[in-house]
């Protein structure tokens, strides 16, 4: 448990989490826009690849993202030393106000969890891949010689250059394609015989498709893919599109090369039948939805509908401004962002300790380079150890702002730092009701040099 909590204090768990957190609305557009481009492209081939880039547009915008969360100098991934305190006492030292708090905490320990749900994945997709690779050595034997010279002459129609074997296979349940480099195509014993020498041809023809496209390669990469972003709704969803396209285009491939649909159609719909079970360890002839590729091979004109498809985009899209109308992160303490922090600064984390001289000082500052030196030269004068590479006070500081803020705040939503003393900052940035605050919060609040109290 301590090297993972040392690992989840590292930039690159830090990175990771925010990357992940990122790739939800990331990935919504993206899918968003393939909806819309599917509506109006019609082409089994143009839509097959569209969804690809889809998918390799939401592995790449991850990749991005994780790549900009790392740290700037050197992309060091080191582990940092742990916090002295308790992780929600230095929350604040990442300008947390109330409401970023939980997620600035929670953003790092997506990681493991992350890279636990990968390695599941990988080692499920392993499982099949060596079950897949089985078929080929187990059960199988060589078609008969007449089939063979007939799958070599398909073969050559459909310009597959490299050699790949035909066997039959007591084990397969349907046509597939196993392998890239050495393809091999099963089909379960019987099914050359039981079928018409036209349709078997087909089906034929269809396997070689998924070889000359270089189906199984992709399907492989795919799966990767999947593996790697298996948390996210929008990749399962694209890969659904890549994987109908996909049988879409073979499909069209053979009724190309025979010309006739109808026989195509009876032919699947057979091997449907003699199917008992829904697995699919690699490309095959049965994958899809059956009823959608018939009546798509006797309607190529009119759409499926993919209301669902809509749907489902329309869900991904609310989820992603939920999560982006939630989300203001500050990663960064008030001091390194002066232009959008020096107010807060003034009002809120300091509002207590600063004196009315160097209040006034600063309000007068006409720059944000100015007030940047301002609040550094603060914090210094406070510094209880110079030369020191921590400041104590200032530490000790935000870390009370955090534990009012994480215990007392208010039904209304105001931050524990106004809602125990009930104070409010006025629009001149005066402070009032001062008296109100309990001795005891005061002196808290109220820190000394040198003061490290509990």
């Amino acid at each position: 448990m301590n090297f993972l909590e040392s690992w989840v204090n590292t930039p690159l768990a830090n990175a990771v989490g925010w990357a992940l957190f990122h790739s939800l609305w990331e990935g919504a557009f993206i899918a968003a826009a393939l909806v819309v481009l599917l509506r109006f492209v019609r082409s089994s081939n143009i839509r097959y690849w569209i969804a690809c880039l889809a998918l390799t547009a939401i592995v790449s915008a991850f990749a991005a993202t994780l790549i900009y969360f790392l740290p700037a100098s050197g992309r060091s991934l080191a582990v940092t030393q742990a916090p002295v305190f308790p992780v929600w006492r230095v929350v604040a030292e990442l300008g947390a106000g109330s409401g970023e708090a939980p997620l600035a905490l929670a953003i790092p320990w997506l990681a493991p969890l992350w890279l636990t749900g990968v390695g599941l994945f990988y080692l499920r997709h392993t499982a099949g891949w060596i079950s897949a690779n089985r078929l080929r050595r187990r059960g199988v034997c060589c078609a008969p010689e007449a089939w063979q010279n007939r799958f070599s002459q398909l073969a050559a129609a459909l310009r597959v250059s490299k050699p790949v074997r035909l066997l039959e296979s007591c084990l397969a349940e349907a046509p597939m394609v196993i392998g890239h480099f050495r393809p091999v195509v099963l089909i379960p014993v019987g099914m050359l015989a039981g079928l018409p020498a036209d349709q078997a041809e087909a089906i034929l023809l269809h396997e070689l498709a998924h070889i000359a496209r270089y189906d199984y390669l992709l399907n492989v990469c795919q799966r990767l893919i999947e593996g790697l972003l298996f948390y996210h709704p929008a990749v399962w969803w694209i890969s659904h599109v890549i994987r109908t396209e996909r049988e879409n285009c073979c499909d069209d491939a053979v009724v190309a090369w025979s010309g006739d649909a109808h026989g195509y159609a009876v032919a699947l719909t057979a091997l449907e039948q003699n199917r008992c079970s829904g697995r699919e360890p690699a490309v095959a002839a049965t994958g899809g939805s059956l009823v959608k590729r018939i009546h798509r091979l006797f309607y190529p004109g009119i759409p499926n509908g993919n209301w669902t498809s809509v749907l489902a985009a329309a869900v991904l899209m609310a989820g992603a401004a939920a999560a982006l109308t939630a989300w203001q992160p500050q990663l960064s303490p008030p001091e390194n962002s002066p232009e959008s922090a020096s107010s807060k600064w003034l009002d809120q984390d300091v509002v207590y300790i600063i004196s009315d001289q160097e209040r006034a000082a600063f309000e007068k500052l006409a720059s944000d380079p100015e007030r940047t030196k301002f609040i550094e030269q603060f914090w210094l004068r406070r510094d209880p150890t110079p030369g020191t590479p921590e400041n104590e006070f200032k530490t000790e500081h935000y870390r009370r702002i955090a534990f009012a803020n994480t215990h007392y705040r208010s039904a209304s939503g105001r931050p524990g730092w106004q809602a125990i003393a009930g104070t409010f900052i006025s629009s001149t940035g005066r402070r009032t009701r001062w008296k109100l605050i309990p001795a005891a919060l005061r002196a808290r609040i109220r820190l000394r040099p040198g003061d490290t109290g509990t």
